[in-house]
């Protein structure tokens, strides 16, 4: 593996950075509008409007469920966010995020076929955010929450989850979870151990490791083998800090009582020690996790270091420690762990049956069919999970999350595996095309070429 400094790799990062601020600005935004149905003349919009309208308006109101027969609302979701954690930009507000959610929408797009909104919103207050979720429900089929500051993210995915009748789901929790998993189901395959026999070490509890946690749990690990560690230290049920604010950190005091079955105290070296599995979500590094504490850690470990734009350790040192798979946040490193190898499949899934909810059931449903994936066509040490111009795995990846639906009981409809994946496959396509089109009649322009923007710099 090549060896890159801090600098080397914040130089990397600095390309996009210099780029995106002209590329922005000259498409005047990501997104845009179209007709999907056929306009020949302008008599279709006596079909398309005014009078003909009126009547699928009727048998809506006869019916309500057949809204997502007569509109687009089936294939709608909203990314929505409050601003208030956005990237590693912390709370820049809602208008300086609506860049991430354009950008969020067009993955959505073009790798699961979803027509997905951007929305900000100018209240970061719980019972507020609820409220605007429940206005706007009936024009969506489902609800992407994204870059909301913990602990609050908590309370509005389950209060949401529960008050709601379309799926709700948060990117920050169950996305990176779901990824997660899918690599650690093919990283236990390769070093022969079992998930529900390993010992874990989650280095992290913000919104990506809580949601991990229970995620890891549904899966068949043990919350007994699993010890968690903050900022102050492992999580126990002598944190009296945690104790105090179990109203807030509701996930945190239930992870002190459940987890940690030694009895472990101390910090990352402690609960590093003998573990099978390093789980990393926290402070980016270098050095936050060093090589001598991998070291410690059981033979054939596995360190998923996920801090982003650095690792909290760099992946050849955490071999040289020896640790047998490492992965990480970066494309440019080997297995890296993605969000948007989760998102866009697993929306296109319950989008085609209509579901009511989307469930951490799913997630687990999700990771399986995204390790299964990468495991038939050829898995190694350095590639553990499928990468983002994999496209066949997104319609595999909605089929599987479809059929969990199907299973649970919450799909408006029932198709077959093999309707499932002719449908997905089919839009999924449709929007790829659809964008290669456009480009290629000039209707969607190159953007300035690099050296004019960079040179400029």
């Amino acid at each position: 593996m090549k060896r890159v400094t801090v600098e080397e790799l914040l130089k990397k990062a600095e390309k996009p950075k210099k780029l995106a601020p002209t590329y922005h600005k000259f498409y005047e935004g990501k997104l845009q509008v179209m007709p999907k149905c056929a306009i020949t003349r302008f008599y279709d919009f006596n079909i398309w409007y005014t009078p003909g309208v009126a009547e699928p308006c009727r048998e809506i109101k006869k019916d309500v469920e057949k809204v997502f027969e007569y509109t687009n609302r089936w294939n709608f979701v909203a990314v929505v966010s409050d601003g208030t954690r956005v990237l590693g930009l912390g709370d820049i507000g809602a208008e300086a995020g609506l860049p991430v959610m354009e950008g969020k929408s067009i993955l959505f797009k073009y790798l699961g076929g979803v027509d997905a909104f951007p929305i900000v919103l100018s209240t970061k207050k719980i019972d507020e955010i609820i409220q605007v979720l429940k206005w706007i429900q009936p024009t969506f089929g489902g609800i992407n929450l994204e870059d909301i500051e913990k602990p609050k993210c908590f309370d509005v995915l389950e209060k949401a989850r529960a008050e709601m009748d379309i799926p709700v789901w948060h990117d920050d929790q169950q996305g990176t979870a779901t990824v997660v998993l899918a690599g650690l189901i093919n990283a236990l395959k390769l070093v022969g151990k079992k998930i529900n026999e390993v010992a874990i070490a989650v280095v992290g509890v913000g919104a990506a490791n809580t949601r991990t946690a229970i995620v890891l749990e549904k899966a068949g690990a043990k919350y007994e083998n699993m010890v968690m560690v903050d900022s102050k230290g492992i999580l126990h049920p002598g944190r009296k800090d945690i104790e105090e604010k179990k109203g807030t950190e509701r996930y945190k005091w239930e992870f002190c009582l459940k987890t940690n079955s030694e009895g472990r105290t101390g910090g990352l070296p402690e609960a590093l020690r003998d573990a099978d599995v390093c789980i990393a979500a926290s402070k980016p590094g270098p050095g936050t996790i060093r090589k001598e504490w991998v070291s410690g850690m059981a033979d054939d470990a596995i360190v998923f270091a996920c801090a982003n734009p650095i690792p909290e350790i760099w992946p050849w040192e955490a071999k040289e420690a020896g640790a047998k798979i490492v992965a990480t946040g970066r494309g440019d490193f080997p297995n890296q762990i993605n969000n948007s190898l989760g998102f866009p499949g697993i929306f296109r899934g319950v989008l085609d049956v209509k579901a009511r909810t989307v469930t951490d059931e799913m997630c687990v449903a999700a990771a399986e069919e995204l390790a299964r994936y990468a495991e038939e066509r050829g898995i190694h040490e350095d590639d553990i999970v499928p990468r983002m111009d994999e496209w066949e795995v997104f319609p595999r990846e909605a089929v599987a999350c479809a059929l969990k639906s199907i299973q649970d009981g919450v799909a408006r409809v029932k198709l077959s595996r093999q309707e499932l994946y002719e449908r997905a496959t089919a839009i999924i396509k449709n929007a790829r095309e659809s964008l290669n089109a456009l480009m290629e009649k000039g209707l969607i322009l190159p953007p300035p070429p690099e050296e004019q923007i960079l040179g400029k710099q």
